[in-house]
């Protein structure tokens, strides 16, 4: 296993797509990828679909000039994206990304979704199959039962499935409930918990009195259910008052406490510096106890348009 740090910091912002707007430049992330790799944290998650290859042009072009060994990339293969007729598809877009970003090597890749599969899970096996300098393997938005065909596949070339990365958050636990989480701690698997925020609908920032700015994929998802993540957040801000931190750092060490390794996206310095303050929060266990309950009892829908019940 990788000697990974706590948080991964996710870039799918800055593929300026819409989903949280799209007036993120590199001049203004500069300093935020600056800040994060000064504390340590230096595992990049993108894809090709951020944008489609935006999110991977603006890191690749802070990345340049630094040492290969002192930052981590985590990408992505994303089914709709690819050539169906190609034999040689998963060659084409791992090859396309590596040279997008100037890279030989990614330290992780993933199957973006389950589109396809397991097809898209045996391209990945047979093209790592006999390579040097192979990538921690994993899949993205997939169940149990997926899950555990995926790593059935890849154990099959002679591989090993090692990383699961899922939406989760304390309004989104299907993951756990379905017995993922539990499957990848048996079986020495990281669990990446994407949306543990959910794109600041848990940081505080928003209510009723200040929703998200219409025209974005997010103000559609949160902005209709606000008034129930007031309650949410009036729980978040309680616990945050006793260990002196920011809220939004309360939901990060949460996805810690229940030893995941959240994805955080960032696109300001308050965002890195929020995330490190985040990593030495130590949640006790009748505080997570009491933010599960919350949650839970506000019946909040948080599944998303590209997603499932983890079942």
């Amino acid at each position: 296993m990788k000697n990974l740090p706590k948080i991964a910091l996710g870039a799918w912002a800055w593929g300026n797509d819409g989903t949280f707007g799209t007036d993120f430049s590199s001049e203004n992330l500069k300093p935020v990828f600056d800040i994060a790799m000064k504390h340590g944290l230096n595992l990049w998650d993108t894809a090709y679909a951020y944008g489609m290859g935006t999110s991977e042009k603006v890191l690749a072009g802070f990345l340049k000039d630094l040492p290969r060994d002192s930052y981590l990339i985590s990408d992505k293969f994303t089914p709709q994206l690819a050539d169906d007729s190609s034999p040689s598809a998963m060659a084409d877009m791992v090859e396309m990304q590596l040279r997008l970003m100037n890279l030989n090597r990614f330290d992780i890749y993933w199957i973006h979704n389950v589109a396809g599969a397991p097809k898209w899970t045996t391209e990945l096996a047979k093209y790592y199959e006999g390579k040097e300098n192979i990538p921690l393997l994993g899949v993205s938005n997939h169940n149990l039962v997926e899950i555990k065909q995926a790593n059935d596949i890849l154990k099959a070339h002679g591989l090993r499935l090692s990383a699961v990365q899922n939406h989760y958050s304390l309004i989104n636990r299907s993951s756990e409930e379905s017995g993922i989480l539990d499957y990848c701690k048996e079986n020495d698997i990281y669990f990446f918990s994407y949306m543990v925020l959910e794109q600041g609908a848990l940081s505080g920032k928003y209510d009723m009195a200040h929703p998200m700015p219409d025209g974005s994929a997010r103000a559609k998802a949160y902005n209709p259910v606000l008034d129930k993540l007031e309650v949410l957040n009036a729980e978040l801000k309680k616990i945050a008052g006793i260990h002196s931190v920011d809220i939004a750092q309360i939901p990060v060490a949460w996805a810690i406490a229940k030893e995941t390794l959240p994805i955080i996206g960032v696109t300001k310095a308050s965002h890195v510096e929020d995330a490190v303050k985040a990593m030495s929060i130590e949640l006790k266990p009748e505080e997570i106890e009491e933010l599960e309950k919350v949650a839970a009892s506000l019946g909040i829908n948080a599944i998303r348009f590209w997603e499932k019940e983890m079942k």
